[in-house]
């Protein structure tokens, strides 16, 4: 039985602390690893590092930066199949998904890294009374990033990229559910001693990390109330925060698309990763006019979706990470068919070991229900009829969240009003698109920090001024 440790000061080491964690195969219940369940001194020894190996790599040349990051990249692509495989052990993901994301994980650290070499660290202002500015991206010093479970090398991989390449160093908490593979990840860089370290543990290891004093940066992805802490702390020491929360996230289907074919784009975004993904599309709009042949072509597509141990083949969606999340998944279902919901496919807890769910589709939903206002992160798609585009759109827009959304129409005049709904992220007639040049961020209890392209290096670096006077410009 693997025992994990923590990455202080580029050393491996056991944790201070004296409670071990089971890390569980969620599609057979098996026991794959243990690790440490964190400490405050785990945190300290952790931060303490970063803070002493940022001077140096601080001013470490932009370009050396670039080419050790770049070459991490290179050597994470080679070790794929094996990240792949540790992730779907360990929370689940089916190993062909889990290879598409992961290579868009890679692409992303080094568009990051590209990014970094295009960004204005310095900037030189002439003033007209003949003195020059000089405008100065410093790096902020040691950050710290926490992930999610739901994607663990992909996670880490868009955090860092920025972070590292601006001049920053980092300590790495990931969830409790998903530590194997992004240990595995570090021991794959090949970087200075404290530059990248890492602190596994629940808890008891990420509330100390996200308070720490000597912290000047924390990146948080995961749940709400978990990010509302998060975001106190940093307010109360005034240092910055990046989170991105959860997402309720709605897709409005016009009347005049295909809706068989629009049906199987809506089916892959609801369950693609057993709905756990933080944009999956968990509330469905769909005109009136091609409501019946659009959810009975869903209702098909749901029941096309094999599911099982992601790691046989022709598995398309894998078991929800644990217990405790497929018990939010059923409390859903169960409370939407209590308030009159109808379940047209899917809806039953399967008997068995591992914690499965099946694809499946609800219709007669309404806002009382907390599988339209909570996020689920799960395999379920809620379908609502509305009798009109402009309807679907402000029941779309209605929600405490603002993470992403996805509206399918043909009209043009439809496609700009897309940008209505108030979302960090809005997709029309796709799923996930968009390319390195994205930038958003997220509205309402999504979280807040822009990210993407520059925005990542505005948040990683603090500007400063140098006023010259003319005589000496």
């Amino acid at each position: 039985m693997k025992t994990l440790q923590n990455l202080i000061d580029g050393k491996w080491a056991d944790s201070r602390g004296d409670v071990l964690l089971d890390l569980v195969n969620p599609a057979t219940e098996e026991i794959i690893a243990r690790h440490p369940a964190g400490s405050a001194e785990d945190v300290d020894l952790a931060v303490t590092a970063a803070v002493a190996a940022h001077p140096a790599w601080a001013a470490t040349p932009l370009d050396e930066r670039v080419a050790r990051i770049s070459a991490w990249a290179d050597v994470v692509a080679a070790h794929g199949d094996e990240l792949v495989d540790l992730e779907c052990r360990e929370m689940g993901k089916p190993l062909g998904i889990g290879r598409t994301f992961l290579d868009g994980a890679v692409a992303g650290l080094r568009a990051a890294t590209a990014d970094a070499l295009s960004y204005d660290f310095e900037e030189i202002v002439d003033r007209p009374d003949g003195g020059r500015t000089r405008i100065l991206r410093h790096p902020l010093g040691a950050t710290a990033v926490i992930t999610p479970w739901n994607f663990p090398v992909t996670a880490v991989l868009a955090a860092v990229g920025p972070l590292l390449a601006a001049g920053n160093t980092v300590v790495i908490k990931p969830s409790e559910r998903g530590p194997l593979s992004v240990a595995r990840l570090l021991e794959l860089a090949d970087l200075p001693p404290g530059v990248v370290n890492l602190v596994l543990g629940d808890g008891r290891a990420g509330a100390p990390l996200a308070e720490h004093e000597q912290i000047r940066l924390v990146h948080f992805t995961g749940s709400v109330a978990t990010g509302k802490r998060v975001g106190a702390a940093a307010g109360e020491r005034l240092r910055r925060a990046v989170l991105e929360l959860g997402g309720k996230d709605p897709v409005v289907v016009d009347a005049d698309v295909d809706p068989v074919a629009t049906a199987g784009a809506v089916a892959f975004g609801a369950f693609i990763n057993t709905g756990q993904i933080c944009t999956s599309m968990e509330r469905v709009y769909v005109h009136r006019a091609i409501a019946e042949p659009f959810i009975e072509a869903l209702v098909a597509a749901a029941e096309s979706f094999a599911f099982g141990d992601g790691l046989d083949e022709g598995v398309m969606l894998g078991p929800l990470v644990d217990r405790q999340q497929r018990d939010v998944v059923a409390r859903h279902v169960e409370d939407a068919v209590r308030k009159g919901a109808k379940v047209r496919t899917g809806g039953v807890v399967p008997e068995g070991k591992g914690f499965f769910y099946p694809p499946t589709v609800l219709t007669g939903v309404d806002d009382s229900m907390l599988v339209m206002t909570e996020e689920t992160f799960g395999p379920v798609a809620p379908v609502v009829v509305v009798d009109s585009f402009e309807e679907g759109l402000e029941r779309a827009s209605r929600s405490k969240y603002g993470l992403a959304a996805t509206v399918y129409t043909a009209d043009p005049d439809h496609v700009d009003a897309a940008a209505r709904i108030p979302a960090g992220v809005t997709w029309v007639n796709q799923w996930q698109g968009g390319g390195p040049e994205r930038l958003y961020e997220p509205s309402g209890e999504s979280g807040m920090g822009a990210t993407g392209a520059h925005a990542a290096f505005d948040a990683a670096t603090r500007p400063a001024s140098v006023h010259i006077a003319a005589e000496n410009a």
